[in-house]
């Protein structure tokens, strides 16, 4: 008998991992396609993989190096966090064919206390075994009915053995001359590349990393110029932006009352910073794109951010607009809950975030609410109506004034 494998093994210990952390904590996970609803689960079992370079011998299970990078202390960022997208890929969809081994670890010592290794010097669940045939049923029966061809032996003479060693160092030449061929030609598509898009063209200071990494709030009046919002008059929203940076640029996502936005920013110059950004989606596309312009060295609190952007609105009314955002830092570290489809999500009629922080959590409520509910003067005369731009003007689509809402 031979362990299971693939995907037939991962499916098998997920399924086991989920009922066994449903009994933990007392709540069922809903298993459907939304990663977020394995991510409590992924934590617990990366807390069990980031351990894994210093349990090979107390765990059973393979080595695995250590994870050198100082820069990546957070969730989901180290070398062996275990993410809510990886769980449900190999679980719910079943397409990992060769999932991660120190997933397959996490797995095993979770259920039992051992790693892969262990498990199989003494198995204690049947259900993770199966009877050991190298071969399919036709492919045995046919290797033990073909008479086997005989092969004629090799004749190597002196004389071939003479030329022998230089043969071998030959192509063992051509072989290294090939591979430093492919790597220049790389290694000059790469520099093409950053050349010709301005890729990293500045490198940043430490205060200027300083300043733009950690969590921010942003403001936007874009559904100011959303037709299909009668109550659009002076509206606005909160996103939560989380920015790390990353060897030279800076990766971020933008939590929103309604969607979600990933992206990455790079400084151009000193202080000026380009964001791109687009709608956070599964699949390998990119789906309204954005950019923006921001200057740190000005407005140290309340920082303008010009962009081109979208309304966001339903259909072919989403149309693109200019428009003016404003950021404020609210500081560094910690980590980012998404919290979705809970009694509070609609109590309040929101997307909820929690910011932890040292054991502390801030807790932002997204959502489109008037401007005058916002907490400073200036922010309002920053995203009225006057802070929009549309790509070709339209009479009435930007409400100027009270009356035009009793005129609607």
């Amino acid at each position: 008998m031979v362990l299971k494998n693939g995907k037939e093994e991962i499916v098998y210990l997920l399924a086991k991992v989920i009922e066994q952390y449903e009994s933990q904590i007392g709540q069922k996970i809903i298993r459907n396609s939304n990663r977020k609803n394995y991510e409590g689960l992924a934590r617990a079992l990366s807390e069990i993989s980031n351990r894994l370079p210093h349990t090979a011998e107390e765990l059973q299970h393979d080595y695995y190096s250590p994870d050198n990078d100082p820069r990546k202390l957070d969730y989901p960022f180290r070398k062996y966090d275990i993410t809510g997208n990886q769980i449900k890929d190999a679980y719910f969809n079943q397409i990992v064919s060769k999932p991660r081994p120190f997933l397959v670890d996490a797995c095993y010592i979770y259920l039992y206390g051992k790693g892969r290794k262990g498990f199989e010097l003494d198995p204690v669940d049947s259900n993770l075994l199966r009877e050991e045939n190298t071969l399919p049923t036709a492919a045995v029966h046919e290797s033990i009915t073909r008479p086997v061809e005989r092969m004629e032996p090799i004749s190597v003479t002196p004389k071939n053995r003479k030329w022998l060693p230089w043969m071998i160092v030959t192509i063992a030449i051509l072989g290294i001359a090939i591979m430093f061929y492919f790597l220049k030609s790389m290694k000059n598509e790469l520099a093409g590349l950053k050349h010709d898009m301005k890729i990293l063209p500045y490198k940043p200071s430490k205060a200027e990393i300083d300043s733009l990494e950690g969590i921010w709030l942003c403001y936007t009046g874009s559904p100011q110029a959303r037709v299909s919002d009668s109550n659009r008059y002076h509206l606005v929203v909160a996103n939560v932006v989380d920015v790390k940076y990353r060897n030279g640029y800076f990766t971020f996502n933008r939590y929103g009352a309604s969607f979600d936005h990933t992206g990455y920013m790079q400084f151009e110059s000193p202080w000026l910073v380009s964001i791109h950004s687009s709608v956070k989606n599964n699949r390998d596309s990119i789906e309204s794109p954005r950019h923006s312009l921001m200057r740190l060295d000005k407005d140290p609190y309340f920082i303008s951010v010009i962009s081109a952007s979208w309304s966001f609105d339903v259909g072919n009314h989403n149309n693109v607009i200019g428009i003016r955002e404003v950021y404020i830092k609210q500081g560094k570290g910690g980590w980012i809950e998404e919290i979705l489809n809970t009694p509070e999500n609609a109590s309040c009629r929101c997307k909820i975030i929690k910011w932890h922080l040292d054991n502390k959590e801030k807790v932002y409520y997204l959502r489109n609410e008037p401007l005058n509910n916002l907490p400073y003067e200036t922010l309002k005369t920053l995203l009225d109506e006057r802070s929009i731009l549309l790509r070709v003007p339209k009479e009435g689509l930007i409400i100027g004034d009270t009356q035009a809402i009793k005129k609607n």
